[in-house]
Parts: structure tokens; sequence; C-alpha cells
């Protein structure tokens, strides 16, 4: 792997530094439900495409750790899964997320070496930022906290009768749909602008 060139370690900077100020203002976050509408797999999605699996994985641990910091107060969920178990609750915030960007950069690479179009890769890139997201997360908070009383107590209550499936689905509902849309959207309106910009993917990929 090429080490990365001062332009991928700016824009990486700043997407980070994006990230962070998204966590903790109401840029990053949609509060209607429970689970929060979370608009901060975007800038992941957009390091991904112009860093690949590194450059996804570095954003996708900076989105964990300040979701794991929101856990302090600042998220209903977070905070009562963090007093029940913290390390779990810490794996269960990063761990997903640093899978979500370096997936992603290995699907922008993979595309762009098939030579799949530029337009085309952004948008599939920016739907599986958020559906990804969202699949590891709901799949490792099932895993790591299914049992628990709080978890147990919305099971019964959204989807009684069914299994994992019907309790992922009915938890995260419309808000899963919400965040692909944006990020979809949002994902290809930014990548096509730095493109045109000549900042990413100007050249050969890895």
């Amino acid at each position: 792997m090429k080490k990365f060139d001062t332009k991928k370690m700016v824009i990486l900077a700043l997407l980070a530094a994006l990230l962070i100020v998204m966590s903790f203002t109401p840029l990053g976050y949609l509060n209607i439900t429970l689970l929060n509408i979370s608009f901060l797999t975007i800038p992941v999605a957009i390091g991904a495409i112009a860093a690949g699996p590194t450059g996804g994985a570095f954003l996708g641990l900076v989105f964990g750790i300040t979701s794991f910091a929101r856990c302090f107060g600042l998220n209903a969920l977070g905070t009562v899964l963090c007093s029940i178990n913290p390390v779990l609750t810490l794996i269960l915030c990063v761990v997903p997320r640093v899978l979500d960007g370096l997936i992603l950069g290995f699907v922008t690479n993979g595309m762009s070496k098939l030579g799949a179009p530029k337009y085309v890769i952004f948008p599939v890139v920016g739907f599986l930022a958020a559906a990804l997201n969202t699949v590891l997360y709901m799949g490792s908070l099932v895993l790591f906290f299914g049992n628990t009383e709080v978890i147990q107590s919305y099971w019964n209550e959204l989807a009684p009768e069914g299994g994992v499936i019907a309790f992922v689905a009915a938890f995260v509902g419309i808000n899963a749909v919400l965040e692909a849309v944006a990020a979809t959207i949002v994902t290809s309106a930014v990548a096509a602008a730095l493109y045109k910009a000549k900042l990413i993917l100007s050249e050969d990929r890895r």
C-alpha cells in the first residue's frame, strides 16, 4: 500500500475534525426516537473513497471513540449500556465503525479496479456506509447485550413473537432508512465535488 500523500492526510484530518464537531453538536445526530439518526457515516464514507481501507478505518475509529464518549450522558441507550458493561460498550461503539470504514475502503478500491464509473461508486459507498453501520452495530448489540434486561424489554415490546431480524427491523425502524438515504445523497454530492476539484480519485488507485 502506498504511503499517504499530503493531500490525503489533510483530507483525513479535516474529516476527523468534522466528525468530532458533528458528534457533539446537532449536526451529527437527529434525535427523534430511542436510536438517533446519525450522519457520521458520511465523513467515514468520504474518507474511504479518498484514502481507501486505511483512511476509512481511521475515520471509523474516530467515529467509534466519539460514539463511546456520548455514552456518558449524551446518549440514553449508550449510557444504560455503559452502566451495565463499559468494556463491551466500548467494543460495541468502536469495532463496528472501524469495520464499516475498512470495508468501504475495500469496496471503493474493488469497484475502481473493476472500472466502475466514479459516479456509481459514490452512491454505492454512501449507501453501504449507513447500511453496514446499522447491521454491524445492531448485530453487536444483540450479541453483547441481547440477554440484558433493557434489551429484552425492548425486544418483548417491539417483536415479542419474532427473532433477531424482526427485532432489529423494529428497533431501527425508519431511522435506518433515513440514514441510508441521507448518506447516499450527501456522500454522492460531496465526493463528486471533491472529485471535480481533483482532490480525490484524481489518479490511479493503489
